[in-house]
C-alpha cells in the first residue's frame, strides 16, 4: 500500500475513534441527567419496549432477506459461477462486503433508538427547569446518532476498501447499506405514520382530546412510531446516502487512477469525509441557546458553523497534499453551499413563523378540502426550487472539474455529493433531535408536569418539525447528487464489461434511443408505484388499529371519561402497527429491484441508463414534493393549535388535522424512502451490469 494512502487511512480511521468517543460522551451524559416523575418512567419504558420489539421483528425478517441476497450474490457477482472468469474469493468477498453493508447500517439504527429512549423523559423533565436545559439533552441525545453513523459509515466504506482494494466490492457494501436502509426506512415509516395518522384522527377530530392523551390507545404507538420511523429508519437512510456518495465516488477516482490519475483522487474522497465529520463534531460542541435565542436558530448555527468549518478545513487540506485539486475542492464545495440553501428554501415553505404556512392554516377555515388543495399546490412549487439547486450544483461541478480532463467532470458530481453531505453529522443530529422531543411534549403532558412545561416542549417540537423538514430536503438533494455520480459509476462498470465482449463503449444515453427510452419511461413510473404501495400500507394499517381505538373506547368501561385506575389496551395498538409493518414493507422494495432486473435483461445496460434517468428526475420530484407537502401541513396543524384561525377545536383545526394525516405519509413514509429506492436500483445496476451486457434480450 501507498504510504500516502496508509497516511489517508489513518488520518480515516482516528476522526471515526474521536467521534464515536464522543458519542460515548454525550450518551453518558444525557444518562447522568435525572427522571424523577413516576408516569414518565413508565411510559418511557413502555416507549422502549415497543421499539425494542419492533426493531428485533423487523430485523429478524431482514435477516432472512439478507440471507437470501448473500446466497444470489455469491451465485452471480462479480461473475456468476458458471463462467470462466469465476473467482470463488473473489465473489466470497462480494458476500463479505454485502453482509458487512447490512450489519453495520443494522447497528446504526439500533443505537439511535438506545439514545433516543433515554433522552426523550430527561428531556421532558428537563422542561420544568426551562427551555434550553430541555434543548440541549434533545439535540445532545440526536447527536450521538449523528456521530455514530457518520462514524460507522466512513470506518465500512474505508475497512472494505482497505481489506479488499477492489471498488466492485464497495459497492457490495453499499448495496447492504442500501437495501437495508430501504426496508428499515419503510417498514419504520409504515409503523409511525400507522399510529399517528390513527391517534390524530381518533382523538383529535373525533373525540376532541388532546394529542398526547393518556386515554387515546394509539399514544404509545405514536411514541414508539417516532423512534422506529424518524430515529432508526432515517439513520439508515443517511447512512446508506453517505456510503453511496463515498462509493460512488472512489468507483470514479478508480477509474481515473486507471487512466493515470495519481491515488490523490482517492485520497481525496477520505479526507474530505474525515473532515466533515471533524466539522459535526465542533459544530455539535457549539449548538446553544443563547440569551434571546430560539432552539430553531440554535439548530441552524450549529449547521453554518459546521458548513464554514468544513469549507476551511478542507481547503487547507488542498492547500497541503501534493496533488489535491482545486477544482475539486470547488466542486464540493458547491454541493454544500447547495445542500444549505436546498434547506433554507425548504424552510420558507415549512416553518409556521413564514408566510406559506399561515396562507395553508387559514384556508383550512374553509374546510379540509382547501387544506388538501392548497397544500399539495405548495408542495409541488416547494419542489422547484431544490430542483434548481440540485441542477445547478450538478452543472456547476461538471464545469468546473472539466478542464482537469473529460472523466474528471463527473468525478466532479460525485464530489459535490460528497461535499454535500460532509455534515451529515450534523444533519443527522437534528433530525434525530425531532423525534425525540416530539416524545418528550408528549411524556410532559402524560405525566402531568404543567400547562409551562407542554408550552416549552411544544416550542421545542415546533423547531424540531420545521428542522426536520429542512433535513429532509437536504437529505434528498444530497441523494440527487448521489445518483447522478452513481449513473456515471454505471457507466463505469457497464464499459468495463463491454470492453470485455468488445462492444461498443457507452458514452452517453440518447433518449431518442427507443431503447434507452423504453428503459426512462418504466424508471419514470417506479417511484410513484412504490410511493403507492407505502401510503396504501399506511392506509390499510392505520384502519385496523382506527377500529380497534373504537372497540377499546366502546368497551373499556371508563376509559372516555379518563376514571381513575382504567387504562387503555396499548399493547393492541402498537401489535396492529408492528405487524401491518412487517406485512407491507418488503413487496414495495423488492417491486423496484424485480422492476431494475426486468428493464436490464430485456433492454441491456442502454436501457438501465434510461430507467435510472426517468427514475432520478421522477424519483427527486416526488420526494421533494411529498417531504415539503407533509412538513408545511404538519406545521399549520400547529400554527393553529397555537391559538391562531379559531384555535383548537375549532373547525380550522378539525381541517388542520385532516391535512396532517394526509401529509403524514408523505412526508414520514414515502417522500423520504424514495431516495433510499434510487440509490437501490442504482447499486443494482451498477453490480448487475456485466450480467445486463451479456445475456439482455436486446443488445
Amino acid at each position: 500500500m501507498d504510504a500516502s494512502m496508509t497516511l489517508i487511512y489513518c488520518v480515516s480511521f482516528f476522526s471515526v475513534v474521536i467521534a464515536l468517543a464522543f458519542a460515548v460522551y454525550l450518551h453518558l451524559w444525557v444518562k447522568r441527567q435525572p427522571v424523577e416523575n413516576r408516569t414518565i418512567r413508565e411510559v418511557s419504558a413502555l416507549i422502549k419496549a415497543g421499539a425494542n420489539t419492533f426493531m428485533r421483528k423487523e430485523y429478524r425478517i431482514l435477516a432472512i432477506f439478507a440471507g437470501v441476497a448473500a446466497v444470489l450474490l455469491f451465485i452471480f457477482l462479480p461473475n456468476p459461477i458458471w463462467s470462466q472468469e469465476f473467482e470463488a474469493v473473489r465473489n466470497l468477498q462480494m458476500v463479505v462486503a454485502y453482509v458487512a453493508g447490512t450489519v453495520l447500517s443494522a447497528i446504526a439504527g439500533k443505537m439511535g433508538i438506545i439514545v433516543a429512549t433515554s433522552s426523550n423523559g430527561r428531556s421532558a423533565e428537563a422542561a420544568q427547569k426551562g427551555i434550553e436545559p430541555a434543548f440541549l439533552i434533545g439535540f445532545r441525545g440526536g447527536a450521538v446518532m449523528g456521530l455514530a453513523v457518520v462514524g460507522i459509515s466512513l470506518f465500512g466504506v474505508a475497512g472494505v476498501l482497505m481489506l479488499f482494494g477492489d471498488t466492485t466490492i464497495s459497492l457490495g457494501f453499499s448495496f447492504g447499506a442500501s437495501s437495508l436502509a430501504l426496508f428499515a426506512k419503510a417498514g419504520g415509516g409504515i409503523f409511525t405514520k400507522t399510529a399517528d395518522v390513527s391517534a390524530d384522527l381518533t382523538g383529535k377530530v373525533e373525540l376532541g382530546i388532546p394529542e398526547d392523551d393518556p386515554r387515546n390507545p394509539a399514544v404509545i404507538a405514536d411514541n414508539v412510531g417516532d423512534n422506529v420511523g424518524d430515529v432508526a429508519g432515517m439513520g439508515a437512510d443517511l447512512f446508506d446516502s453517505n456510503v453511496a456518495a463515498m462509493t460512488s465516488a472512489l468507483v470514479l477516482a478508480t477509474s481515473l487512477q486507471a487512466a493515470g490519475s495519481q491515488f490523490a483522487d482517492v485520497a481525496m474522497v477520505f479526507m474530505y469525509a474525515a473532515l466533515g465529520l471533524i466539522s459535526s463534531i465542533i459544530g455539535i460542541a457549539t449548538a446553544r441557546i443563547g440569551k434571546g435565542g430560539t432552539p430553531t436558530k440554535a439548530l441552524n448555527s450549529s449547521t453554518y458553523v459546521t458548513s464554514g468549518v468544513f469549507v476551511v478545513l478542507t481547503a487547507l487540506a488542498t492547500l497541503i497534499f501534493r496533488g489535491f485539486s482545486w477544482r475539486i475542492w470547488g466542486a464540493s464545495t458547491v454541493g454544500l453551499v447547495v445542500g444549505v440553501i436546498i434547506g433554507l428554501t425548504t424552510d420558507y415553505f415549512t416553518d409556521d413563523s413564514k408566510p406559506i404556512v399561515k396562507k395553508v392554516a387559514h384556508a383550512s377555515r374553509s374546510g379540509s378540502a382547501f387544506t388538501v388543495l392548497s397544500g399539495v399546490s405548495y408542495g409541488f412549487i416547494s419542489a422547484l426550487p431544490a430542483m434548481i439547486g440540485i441542477a445547478v450544483s450538478a452543472l456547476a461541478a461538471y464545469k468546473i472539474c472539466e478542464p482537469v480532463g473529460p472523466q474528471y467532470a463527473l468525478f466532479g458530481i460525485a464530489m459535490a455529493a460528497v461535499g454535500m453531505l460532509s455534515i451529515v453529522g450534523m444533519i443527522i443530529s437534528n433530525d434525530a433531535y425531532g423525534p425525540i422531543v416530539d416524545n418528550a411534549r408528549g411524556l410532559a403532558e402524560m405525566g402531568g408536569l404543567g400547562e409551562e412545561t407542554i408550552r416549552i416542549a411544544d416550542e421545542l417540537d415546533s423547531a424540531g418539525n420545521t428542522v426536520k423538514a429542512v433535513t429532509k430536503g437536504f437529505a434528498i438533494g444530497a441523494a440527487g447528487l448521489t445518483v447522478i455520480s452513481l449513473l456515471g459509476a454505471y457507466m463505469s462498470e457497464a464499459n468495463v464489461a463491454l470492453e470485455a465482449l468488445g462492444r461498443d463503449l457507452i458514452t452517453g444515453f440518447d433518449i431518442m434511443n427507443p431503447v434507452v427510452f423504453f428503459g426512462l419511461l418504466i424508471g419514470a413510473a417506479i417511484p410513484a408505484v412504490f410511493s403507492a404501495m407505502l401510503i396504501l400500507g399506511v392506509d390499510k394499517n392505520a384502519q385496523r388499529m382506527v377500529a380497534e381505538i373504537h372497540r377499546q373506547f366502546r368497551e373499556i368501561r371508563g376509559l372516555r371519561e379518563g376514571k381513575p385506575g382504567v387504562k387503555p389496551e396499548y399493547d393492541r395498538c402498537i401489535d396492529i402497527a408492528t405487524s401491518g409493518a412487517l406485512r407491507e414493507l418488503i413487496p414495495a422494495g423488492l417491486m423496484a429491484i424485480i422492476a431494475t432486473l426486468l428493464v436490464g435483461f430485456i433492454g441491456g445496460p442502454l436501457a438501465i441508463g434510461g430507467f435510472l434517468m426517468g427514475n432520478i428526475v421522477s424519483g427527486l420530484l416526488l420526494s421533494l414534493f411529498m417531504s415539503n407537502a407533509g412538513g408545511l401541513w404538519d406545521n399549520s396543524k400547529k400554527y393553529v393549535e397555537a391559538g391562531n384561525e379559531g384555535g383548537k377545536g375549532s373547525e380550522a383545526h378539525k381541517a388542520a388535522v385532516v391535512g396532517d394525516t394526509v401529509g403524514d405519509p408523505f412526508k414520514d413514509t414515502a417522500g423520504p424512502s424514495i431516495n433510499t429506492q434510487i440509490t437501490v436500483v442504482s447499486l443494482v445496476a451498477s453490480l448487475m451490469s456485466a450480467l445486463f451486457a451479456a445475456f439482455s434480450i436486446f443488445h
